[in-house]
């Protein structure tokens, strides 16, 4: 692919047409806080926690949805961008029942990190406190409704790393919620393959392995990647 050269945070560096912003920016080493996003999957652009300023846009861009282009001019940081990341956590956590005392991935989340990493200790807006429900049909592992921050990372693997498609999204705004084979029980889904791949790449505790401790419940952040090299290597010696 071509080489561009663009300007991020008051650095000239290069990258690749066709990349988007987001890789350009992990390559040089700039850290970009992250929910829905996943290497080794397609973009969602859905948690907006990685959004940017380019020069030109009247409004903060995602930048794992934003191509690069040649003489882009962006910043990662400023007051303005860290106000709207505070706020999208903080909504995320009023959203949902996120109890972190009581969740079997205290200290392992990725919505726990992210959120003391910005100062996150208190939040501004009121709470919903939806009374939400837990699958706890399937033999090993569960699903908690009210831990769920909808990144569709499940959805995502399970459609386009295990090719089944358990998972899906039923409803619109406040109301959705991840369902597997058209709202079955999973344990009566006819697709899945108790793989795990969705319980490795949820990044609360809202998909878990049944029977865990906290410290069991440490989810493996390489998983999806050696799965990938697995089969480029298969393919590569067939």
């Amino acid at each position: 692919m071509p080489v561009i050269t663009l300007t991020i945070d008051n650095e000239l560096i290069s990258g690749r047409e066709g990349e988007t912003l987001l890789t350009v920016i992990k390559e040089h080493g700039i850290s970009l806080p992250t929910l829905c996003h996943m290497e080794g999957l397609s973009e969602r652009g859905g948690c907006r926690l990685c959004i940017v300023e380019v020069e030109g846009s009247s409004r903060p861009l995602p930048a794992c949805t934003t191509p690069a282009r040649e003489g882009m001019v962006v910043r990662t940081r400023s007051e303005r961008l860290e106000n709207y990341r505070r706020m999208l956590v903080e909504l995320m956590l009023a959203e949902r029942n996120h109890y972190c005392a009581v969740c079997v991935s205290i200290g392992h989340c990725e919505l726990q990190r992210v959120a003391a990493e910005m100062g996150v200790d208190h939040v501004r807006y009121e709470y919903l406190s939806p009374k939400l429900t837990m699958d706890l049909s399937h033999e090993r592992f569960g699903l908690d409704h009210n831990r769920c921050i909808l990144c569709t990372r499940c959805v995502r693997v399970c459609d386009e790393i295990e090719g089944v498609h358990t998972w899906d999204i039923s409803g619109r705004g406040v109301k959705s919620r991840i369902i597997a084979d058209l709202n079955r029980p999973w344990r009566d889904s006819g697709t899945c393959t108790s793989c795990g791949k969705c319980v490795q790449v949820c990044p609360t505790g809202a998909l878990f392995l049944k029977g865990a401790v906290v410290g069991e419940m440490v989810k493996d952040p390489t998983m999806l990647a050696r799965v990938l090299e697995g089969r480029e290597k298969k393919e590569w010696e067939g």
